[in-house]
């Protein structure tokens, strides 16, 4: 997505200080005695060092003898520092945190600068930039020009629009002006469109392109399906998208990224730098971040630094950055800072061409012998402007811009001028500079050979031992502005719909793999195997659909609405193909059958169904005649075991439910319901009833019509209160009218509080506990200004919900419901909404409160409104709060009074909360990606949909018009803490509880249900039917990431001494000074080392090595991690650090 145009190094040395030992005096005239005396003493003291030297060395290889080589106690990181630095340790009263140790944190940044945006002249959101002319006498100005094409998988037009108009043109350049000239050097990024280039290219350019990379001329970096948004996509997505895109790679081209460029997502995050890190790589390369962040930078020659991870005390996580210091990655912004003069060498934009000319009124020239001298000097005065916001005297200039090096004559346009004047810039010795074309690997292997050879580390830095002589930094980059006030906290929230079917296909994908590795590894028959890997190709479909969402303007909803159809009908595809798989998949699983299972249709059908893209997802309603019943089979994908109250809608209240044993199960009947004004109720029913699913398995029940011997569903009992419209009494249900103006649900753990003539939440009090105000409030923002990328209200968001409207209380065995559909200003309400709580034995449930949201804002009416549900909580939280980074950390955010409202919203990927002084904690966990901010103390606001009349100026051309019916689910829940309050004044991310982790596994890893497609007589009763594959649950902070088999079409052409599963691991970190069991059975954590070998029933793990995120690297050391680490490994033993996220290569095979 491109812009619019807008308008002292010093080397230190060091010097050995003098020694302070006594010398011995030749002409001493004391007794001989004496003197043989002092001449021992002379001795001992001259010699003092190297005695006690050599005692401690034979001291030490008499213990090293005797006992052995010491092992590491701890840590298994391979620390690259090359001196020792004491961890950050933050003292709480009654525990510790360990915190990284850096230079610069974002948050000091943030508090440091007055965000002014004070006009910098040419450089506008800079300064006036000079140099002396003497900084390059000693250290030549090395400058590597790097060609490249930003190529966008959808935007404005489809991924394969682009395709056939603009990419395969442009790689087909690429091969063949490179090939003219070995000085000329590109990269390239996105996998998505190389990949569908090489299923057309010949041969011939196939093995030409292979040559330009082992060459050098051509580097991919990145290499991902697509250069990922960085705010709303989940981890697992990022991992999934970056492992597609590098094998796809390496298995073709034989090549390994390990630079990345990400020059157009709009904000950056910690979670992919670490990512990256742990996948291999050693460089990134970012840009969009807020102007005044990338002046203050450039200010003290900041902009290349080490990230680091804001808890990583061990800087095992150290990934070296060059940030991007102008506007925009364009021609225009990038060969220095004044972009009338850098436009006239976008050689593309001469007259005649395609591209438009220079808005400044300043155009290209061709470079003559005439112009040549004149010409170079302007550029290399830029370079050298440039060069002074950086510590070394090795200059990167990209030169491209969106889809460029569309043709041969746009790409001699540019090599060929480019390379008149390096050629006079390096003919003249007296300007001490090279330059030259170049790839991301050039630069950053002179630069580090540079900064080995000269110290540029400021006084008092800390650094990094990953390379010398820049600073070290921690934190995030939202939320991006690019000039003025615009702030982009919009796509945050932008296409909600789709955002959360991107979770489900993340879901639901993860199941699939997870599901396919155990039939391969369980079944162990041919059948099994050859529907497996049958499946092969729709599943590389399904991990591509779901790669392609990540691109910055998929999952982000800034993509044309043609474009945002056709992401979603590739994830609906794909959607449809994974739970048809997965449906003929318990049966293998379960053996109910094994035959032509690729073939045949599934006895099952999933429980949720989408009848097309945009439509939710709904219940299948299930049929039960008299004298029958339907099987039900649950899938867990956690690595725990499940206890859950689930549910189902039936036609007919008279059910039973019983187990696999055909046990009594205890169930509830509710009446099903429905967004609208005066019929609520569908004329269907909801049952409710406890389930316990094993571990990463399966169980089956049933639900019978006219089973003898156990009670029947308990139905609800229902209270209503309706202003506008009578409420007719469904059966078999009783009912009676709500008359006091506050009603109450509860269960065993806590009660809620609702304002009845509002419908909303106002109290949540904890049984022999404490309470807490949440006053719920939905409101929304008037915005003239805001886009699909921008967030610009008019002012603060006005409160929508009237006093009158319809509020129905359903009062049943194992779920309460209040649901409301309020009275608003429109005939139509937007939004209507049920709060729910459970009881239920050891669940995770009977914890949470359950918040369901039904939003349609549709309609002229709702046009430039953006709809926010906001708790006013009474926790003390001094407008901080924290909010998760890509589902995989958390990191703390505080609310600027100096900066504007929009700037202060950021992504809420999956889950955000306030905490007091007292440690108070109110948690909001939601099962996709939207915006948040606390703009007031003890308000957390959350925004859940956006329609938008007008373009905001970002190169879309629309506004966001195209809003669907959906639903949003939180899970809220109250702690308290139970040590010692947490210190708010740290800058130091705060993680979730123990309990939290599992809140937020319940919501975005949910159990999958598939239902018989035909009913059964109840006089025939099927043997149990269950499939528990783990030896024991896998402790409660170590979370399955994937479970798989990378190439599956290569299942069987892989020999068996290679490892074909693989299972990624992360260890989640959590808070101690709340409940250590996680309100659960949680006594089993990852301190004690979990064993490979011994992970599985029946089958067993006969091989295991670690590897990298991307399954690609092998070197425990390339990641950051000792070799000790690998051999543990290879015995089996898993010792994750918390926060770590490890891979590991197996290879199963059945028990004999």
């Amino acid at each position: 997505m491109a812009f619019s145009s807008y308008i002292g190094s010093t080397r230190r040395g060091e010097r050995w200080t003098q020694s302070i030992l006594p010398s011995s005096n030749p002409k001493s005239k004391l007794p001989r005695k004496s003197r043989r005396r002092v001449a021992f003493k002379d001795f001992f003291f001259a010699n003092f060092f190297t005695i006690g030297l050599s005692l401690s060395l034979f001291f030490f290889l008499v213990i090293l003898l005797r006992f052995g080589v010491p092992r590491p106690i701890t840590s298994h990181f391979n620390s690259r520092a090359s001196r020792h630095r004491k961890p950050g340790l933050i003292q709480r009263r009654n525990h510790s945190v360990l915190g990284a140790n850096v230079d610069i944190t974002t948050k000091e940044l943030y508090d440091k600068i007055e965000f002014l945006d004070v006009d910098g002249g040419a450089w506008k959101q800079g300064w006036s930039v000079t140099y002396k002319g003497n900084e390059w006498d000693s250290e030549k100005l090395k400058v590597f020009v790097v060609p490249h094409s930003h190529n966008d998988p959808g935007w404005k037009l489809t991924v394969e629009e682009y395709y056939e108009r603009q990419s395969r043109h442009i790689l087909d350049t690429i091969v063949e002006t490179l090939s003219k000239d070995a000085r000329r050097k590109f990269i390239w990024e996105e996998m998505s469109y190389l990949q569908r280039w090489w299923r057309d290219a010949s041969d011939i350019k196939k093995k030409s392109f292979i040559n330009l990379v082992k060459s050098g001329q051509l580097e991919i970096v990145g290499g991902g399906w697509v250069m990922n948004d960085e705010a709303n996509s989940h981890y697992f997505a990022i991992i999934e998208q970056m492992a597609e895109g590098n094998m796809w790679l390496n298995d073709t081209i034989g090549f390994v990224p390990k630079n990345s460029w990400a020059i157009d997502p709009f904000g950056y995050s910690p979670t992919m730098a670490y990512l990256l890190r742990r996948m291999g790589f050693d460089n990134m390369l970012i840009q969009r971040t807020h102007y005044e962040l990338k002046k203050e930078l450039a200010w003290h020659k900041n902009l290349e630094y080490v990230w680091r991870q804001s808890w990583d005390a061990e800087e095992t996580t150290d990934i070296f950055v060059h940030m991007m210091p102008f506007y925009s990655y364009d021609i225009p912004h990038t060969c220095g800072p004044e972009p009338a003069i850098c436009c006239q060498f976008d050689f593309a934009r001469m007259q005649g061409s395609v591209y438009e000319l220079c808005p400044w009124g300043q155009h290209p020239e061709e470079i003559t012998q005439n112009n040549v001298q004149e010409r170079a000097l302007m550029l290399l005065d830029q370079y050298r402007k440039k060069s002074t916001l950086y510590r070394t005297n090795t200059l990167l200039v990209p030169l491209g811009d969106d889809f460029r090096y569309v043709s041969t004559n746009e790409a001699e346009a540019q090599f060929k001028n480019y390379q008149l004047l390096f050629d006079y810039i390096n003919s003249n010795p007296s300007l001490n500079t090279e330059a030259k074309f170049g790839t991301l690997e050039d630069y950053f292997q002179t630069l580090r050979e540079e900064a080995d050879r000269i110290n540029y580390t400021s006084p008092g830095e800390t650094g990094s031992g990953l390379v010398g002589g820049f600073p070290s930094l921690s934190g995030d980059f939202f939320t991006y502005a690019d000039r003025q006030q615009d702030y982009w906290s919009g796509y945050y929230v932008s296409r909600p719909f789709f955002k959360a079917v991107d979770r489900v296909l993340e879901q639901t994908l993860r199941a699939t793999e997870m599901m396919i590795a155990l039939i391969l590894g369980f079944c162990q028959r041919s059948q099994c195997e050859k529907f497996s890997i049958g499946f092969s190709h729709k599943l590389t479909a399904a991990r591509r659909n779901l790669a392609l969402f990540q691109h910055h303007d998929g999952v982000t909803g800034t993509a044309k609405d043609h474009v945002v159809m056709d992401y979603g009908t590739r994830m609906h595809t794909s959607l449809q193909d994974l739970q048809i798989f997965m449906s003929k998949g318990i049966e293998a699983l379960l053996g109910i059958r094994f035959e032509e299972l690729d073939q045949s249709p599934s006895h099952f059908e999933p429980l949720l169904m989408r009848s097309k893209y945009d439509a939710q997802s709904v219940h299948k309603i299930i049929s039960i005649q008299k004298g029958t019943y339907q099987s039900l089979v649950f899938f867990n994908p956690l690595e725990q075991t499940r206890e859950e109250v689930v549910m189902v809608v039936v036609d007919n209240p008279d059910i039973t439910v019983v187990d696999s044993n055909w046990n009594c199960v205890k169930s509830q009947i509710s009446p099903e319901l429905q967004h609208h004004q005066s019929k609520i109720f569908t004329g269907r029913h909801r049952v409710h009833w406890a389930v316990s699913v094993p571990a990463m398995g399966l169980q089956t029940y049933y639900i019978a019509n006219g089973f003898v011997g156990c009670d029947k569903a308990r139905p609800a009992k229902l209270k209503f209160s309706s202003k506008s419209t009578s409420i007719r009494c469904p059966k078999p249900y009783s009912c009676e009218k709500l008359e006091a103006s506050v009603a109450e649900i509860e269960n065993r753990h806590h009660k809620l509080s609702f304002d009845v003539r509002h419908g909303l939440l106002q109290k949540i009090s904890y049984k022999n506990s404490f309470q807490n105000i949440v006053k719920e409030e939905i409101g929304m923002y008037y915005s003239s200004g805001s886009g699909a990328y921008l967030f610009k209200p008019n002012g603060d968001a006005q409160l929508i919900i009237e006093e009158g409207g319809q509020l129905l209380i359903s009062e049943g065995l194992l779920m309460q419901e209040v649901y409301s559909y309020p009275k608003t200003a429109w005939e139509n309400a937007p939004i209507s909404h049920s709060t729910r709580i459970y009881n239920g034995e050891k669940t995770v449930q009977e914890y949470v409160i359950e918040k369901e949201y039904h939003v349609e804002l549709l309609g002229h009416d709702f046009n430039d409104r953006e709809l926010i549900v906001r708790y006013k909580t009474d926790v003390d939280n001094k407008r901080i709060f924290y909010s998760d980074v890509n589902g995989f950390q958390t990191i703390r955010r505080e609310t600027y009074k100096k900066i504007p409202l929009q700037g202060n919203y950021y992504p809420m990927p999956s889950l955000a909360f306030l905490q007091g002084s007292n440690g108070r904690r109110f948690s909001v966990h939601s099962r996709q990606s939207l915006g948040v901010a606390s703009l007031k103390d003890g308000y957390l606001e959350i925004m859940l949909d956006r329609r938008l009349v007008r373009d905001d100026g970002r190169g879309l051309g629309q506004g966001v018009m195209d809003n669907r019916v959906m639903n949003v689910v939180f899970h809220i829940s109250l702690e308290s803490n139970i040590s010692s309050p947490s210190n708010l004044v740290s800058s130091l991310p705060l993680s979730p509880s123990l309990f939290s982790h599992r809140v937020g596994a319940y919501l975005n890893y949910p159990l999958h249900a598939f239902v018989a497609k035909k009913p059964q007589e109840l006089s025939v009763k099927p043997q149990p039917r269950s499939f528990s594959p783990l030896t024991a649950p896998l402790p409660c902070d170590l979370h399955i990431v994937n479970f798989k088999v990378p190439r599956l079409s290569k299942f069987f052409r892989r020999p068996h001494e290679d490892s074909r599963f693989a299972l990624i691991l992360h260890r989640r970190h959590w808070d101690s000074s709340y409940c250590r069991k996680g309100r659960s059975q949680c006594t089993n954590l990852a301190k004690v080392p979990v064993n490979l070998f011994s992970m599985f029933k029946n089958i067993t793990v006969s091989k295991a090595k670690a590897t990298s995120l991307n399954l690609l690297h092998e070197d425990p050391e390339m990641l950051g991690f000792t070799q000790k680490f690998g051999d543990l490994a290879r015995e089996g033993q898993v010792a994750l650090s918390p926060m770590e996220i490890q891979a590991y290569k197996l290879e199963l095979q059945a028990q004999q």
